[in-house]
Order: structure tokens, then sequence, then C-alpha cells
């Protein structure tokens, strides 16, 4: 009887090692899929769902309402403009920590998805005489309140709720690098303007200068000058700073420089564009939830199982058992079916924070390019006032004070109108990061 039953916990160790064995052949095969043939071609911002793909994968896409929403979704990016470069460059860098929960989800989902077979595994016991008996044991759920389906149901919700935050780390990245990228491009134009008024200041120096020199003008009103070029050079100082770290962080983050990446674009965006990712990723949530309160509810009943034992005292039976009700039971199983309403209220508030967001950057970006349309006026008129007092001062009917103050309003306009245009450059890439609309579905 000994050596039976050592015969068969050999025979089961065998069957686990090359379980093992294929389980390592899956691996090596996911390697050679991720490094030969087409598949080589696959970069990281490419879709993690065509990576290490499952058997289960199709039927969860086709089936999934979030997922097929996710890869819906169009980037409001200008294919081949600078932002799109940007993008690009940046999530070709990206870590992506997401998308290893997401492979890990879709595993899980695959794994899931089988449940409802029968399970099978060794039993090997010491008896009080010394022997070992040993055992396969086939195991059968027959009713189970449904706890499997719960399970599969909680596994596909999770790999739901991890491509929503793959979504969300990758539209937050890509935000992240245009914002550092309007800072370098705004540090760069402020400058530009600085550098003009220096240029005219410095002029303006010389002539009172020589005007001092001969005792025409007071040395007061050359401190002033001075002081003002003093203020400009600091402004430029600041600014070249500004372009300078903005373009070290955005090229620290990108997997090639962006030094001589230039241009603006102005997004054609709504607040309707797409459902924000917020209640995407609430909605995921809800049913996981509802899916784990299935299966909690399902442990507090009992079930109906069937089982077979090959090998030694060889046998089969059905069992019924389990979790067992008590006084405390009823409660439980109405704790557990609130979690329902929970989910609901969160996707509800989810929804009303959303709303709120969206109309609220929505009535931002309006304001601020109204607003830099009112500043790109007022920077005409201080134009047109300049030159006026140019023209008076170069007859003769201006002192060079006066022209002075002139060129300094028409600066200050100028730096007013670049702080308004970036800021509602800024606005519409945070609507689009709300919602979600900065890279294609398919290629994150």
């Amino acid at each position: 009887m000994r050596q039976g039953g050592i015969k068969v916990a050999a025979v089961c160790v065998a069957a686990s090692l090359q379980a093992g064995c294929m389980g390592n052949a899956g691996d090596e095969a996911f390697v050679s899929r991720a490094n030969t043939g087409a598949d080589a071609t696959v970069t990281d911002e490419q879709a993690a769902l065509r990576q290490t793909p499952t058997k289960n994968d199709q039927t969860l896409n086709s089936e999934s309402v979030v997922i097929q929403g996710l890869l819906s979704r169009t980037s409001v990016l200008p294919t081949g403009s600078a932002y799109d470069r940007v993008a690009t460059d940046v999530l070709a860098a990206n870590a992506r920590a997401a998308e290893t929960e997401l492979r890990a989800a879709r595993l899980r989902a695959e794994a899931a998805s089988k449940n409802w077979l029968p399970t099978i595994g060794p039993n090997i016991s010491l008896n009080s005489l010394g022997d070992i008996v040993s055992q396969i044991v086939v195991e059968q759920v027959i009713f189970d309140n449904g706890r499997k389906k719960g399970e599969r149901a909680f596994a596909k919700a999770d790999v739901e709720v991890a491509a929503v935050a793959l979504a969300e780390d990758t539209n937050d990245r890509v935000a992240t690098g245009l914002d550092v990228y309007l800072s370098a491009a705004e540090g760069r134009e402020s400058s530009h303007v600085h550098r003009a008024t220096l240029r005219e200041m410095e002029h303006f120096e010389y002539i009172m200068s020589e005007r001092v020199r001969g005792g025409v003008s007071d040395m007061s009103d050359l401190n002033v000058i001075r002081q003002k070029l003093s203020e400009i050079r600091a402004s430029i100082s600041a600014s070249e700073e500004a372009t300078a770290t903005a373009l070290a962080e955005l090229n620290a983050m990108s997997i090639a420089p962006q030094n001589d990446v230039r241009g603006l674009k102005t997004l054609n965006i709504s607040a309707s564009a797409a459902e924000p990712l917020a209640v995407t990723r609430a909605g995921a949530q809800k049913e996981r939830d509802i899916a784990q309160a299935r299966i909690e509810r399902a442990n507090q009943l009992p079930g109906i199982n069937a089982e077979a034992a090959v090998g030694e005292n060889s046998g089969g039976g059905i069992t019924y058992g389990g979790a067992n009700i008590g006084l405390g039971t009823n409660a439980r199983l109405k704790s557990i079916e609130a979690a329902g309403e929970a989910a609901d209220r969160r996707v509800a508030q989810a929804n009303e924070d959303a709303n709120r967001t969206l109309r609220k950057l929505e009535g931002q970006v309006a304001a601020k390019a109204r607003q830099a349309d009112e500043a790109r006026g007022l920077t005409a008129q201080a134009k047109a006032n300049l030159d006026l007092f140019r023209a008076q001062y170069e007859a003769g009917q201006r002192p060079v004070m006066d022209i002075v103050s002139v060129y300094e309003t028409f600066d200050a306009r100028q730096s007013t109108e670049i702080a308004l245009k970036f800021e509602a450059l800024r606005l519409q890439i945070e609507l689009a990061r709300v919602q979600g609309v900065l890279v294609h579905g398919e290629q994150i």
C-alpha cells in the first residue's frame, strides 16, 4: 500500500512539474512574440491590448462597452503639428506602469473565464498507521449562489478599470508634456518681445546720455531710463531661464530632444467631445463593486459540489455545505446589497463633479480667448500710440521721456497678450485631458 501511494504521489509531482514547464513555455512564447515577427514593430505607445494576447481578449473587447468607448476616442491634436510630435515623443519614453496592471488584469480575466470548469488536485495524507494515502480529487461546482459568475464579472470589470487607468495615465502624461512645451514657448516669445524693447530703450539711453553730456537734459531722466533697462534685462533673464528649465524638463521626459520643435495650435475642443474619464472610471468601478458584492453574498450561503477521488480509497459524491447560516446572516446580506446603491451614488457624484469641471473649463477657455482678443486689440492701440509719439518726437514735438513711457506701456501690453494667449492654450489642453482625447484610443 505504501509503495502504491508513493507511485501516485510521484505521478502528481510529475504532473505538477509538467504544468510548470507548460507555464514557462507560455512565458517564453510571450517573449518571442514581443521580439520577433510582425509584433517586433509594436512600440510602447501602441495598444496595450495587443500585447501579451490572451484567448479571452477578443471576447472581452467585443463585450465591454467601456473598452469599446476607450478605443473609439480620437485625439484632438492636429496630425503632424508640434503638439503631435511632442505627444508622440513623450509617450515613447513613458514607463507605462499602468499598462502592466492592465496586462495582469487581462490574465486574471482569462483565468476567471474558465472558473466554471472542474478543478483537479492531489490529496496526500498520512494515516494513524504511518501509511501515505494519496488521491487525485476532482471537484465540480453544481450550485454556488452565483459566486463563479460574480468572479467572472469582477475580473471583467477589473480589466475595464485598469484600461481606464491606462487611458488616464497616458492623457495625463501628454498633458504634462504639452504644458511644459507651452512654458518653453511662452518663455521664448516673452524673451523675443523684451529684447525688441531693450534695443529701443538702449537707443533712447544713448540719446539721453548725449543730451545730458551736452547739458540739455537732466541726469535724473537718464537714471530713470537706465532703471527701466535693468528691469527689461531682468525680464529677459527670467524668460530665458524659464525656457531653459522647461526644455530640460521636456527633454528629460521625451525620447528625443525637443529644442527645435516650434508651433502653436488652437485645439478644436468642446465640453461634449467625449465622456470624461473620471465618469468612465466610476462606471467601471461600479460594475466591479457590484460583482464583488455578488461574490460576498454567495460566500454567505451554502452551495452544492460534486467530488470524485481517484487513487487509494477511490470514491465520489455530492456535498452540500460552505458558509454557515446564523442570526446575523440576514443583516450581512442586506449590507452587501447596499453596495450596489452606494456604487450608483458614486457614479452620480462623479457625473456631477465632471459636469462642473467641464462647464468651468469651457467657460474659462471662452473667457481667456476673449481676454486674449481684447489684449491683442489693446496692443494694437498701444502700437498706434507709439508710432504717433515717435513721429511727433522725430518732428521735435515730444521729449524723449514721453516716448519712453509710451514704449513701456506697449511692452506691458505685449506681455499681457502673451500671458493670456498661453493661458487659453493651457485651458484647452486641460479640457481635452479631462475628456481623455489627447491620444487616439487605439494608440494607448
